[in-house]
């Protein structure tokens, strides 16, 4: 599968906390957003990645419960981390990791950085967020338009390394060959809204041209947080 990477501090934060990492020969991409004091939600991202790159050193063959087992193993290692390192206390990360395997994405997501799908000209968000408002919107509280301008919509339920319930979201999409499969934590996904995403992945351009262009929509609509996204292609299935 081709694929290309990016990503981007913003235009208001000091560092990036986000990170990203890519295995097109094993077909393992995965996108972390970290949160935490000074620093440290970039340490959680990039322990979580970590796990994902161990996972992939030992394992040829795509395994839903092997990638859930390397989420798990991230989980522990963050809270461990933070349970002995005060600077570190309090971080957290959400991840969006996915493998191919056979006919499918075998897919691990915890948080708010999200995994959509483009096929026949129609994007599809396949993850679904852990967070506060969507929460709302699946009670009937608020409708979906209504969630995407909340002032506490940056609020999520579930990531890496903090209490309560962190196992992740495991599931299986079907490929077929053509689709583009779009990771990205919420610096794009919260500035650039379904419509123009899917826009843009149904130009015809090139891989790196439209991840170019979809880096460049989320800073030029503020750049608020950081931005990171991976855009692959599936090839023959």
């Amino acid at each position: 599968m081709a694929a290309a990477l990016r990503t981007d501090v913003g235009k208001v934060r000091k560092q990036n906390e986000d990170a990203a990492w890519m295995d097109e020969s094993k077909g393992i991409y995965v996108v972390a957003d970290g949160m935490g004091g000074h620093l440290a939600g970039e340490v959680a991202s990039a322990m979580a990645i970590g796990e994902i790159r161990n996972m992939a050193e030992k394992y040829d063959v795509a395994s839903i419960s092997v990638l859930k087992e390397a989420v798990l193993a991230a989980h522990a290692a963050i809270s461990a981390r933070a349970r002995e390192n005060t600077t570190c206390m309090g971080m957290g990360t959400t991840i969006s990791a996915m493998w191919r395997g056979g006919h499918y994405m075998y897919i691990a997501h915890v948080g708010d950085s999200r995994i959509y799908r483009m096929r026949s000209g129609c994007l599809e968000q396949i993850t679904q967020d852990h967070s506060l408002v969507q929460e709302l919107v699946r009670a009937g509280i608020i409708t979906r338009e209504e969630a995407k301008t909340h002032p506490r919509r940056n609020i999520i339920t579930r990531a890496l390394g903090t209490p309560g319930k962190n196992a992740p979201d495991l599931l299986a999409a079907d490929m077929e060959p053509g689709d583009l499969w779009l990771l990205c934590s919420d610096g794009l996904s919260g500035m650039v809204s379904d419509e123009d995403m899917e826009r843009v992945l149904g130009s015809g351009e090139s891989l790196d041209r439209m991840a170019d262009r979809l880096l460049e929509m989320a800073l030029e609509a503020g750049g608020s947080d950081n931005v990171t996204l991976i855009l692959c292609r599936s090839e023959e299935v």
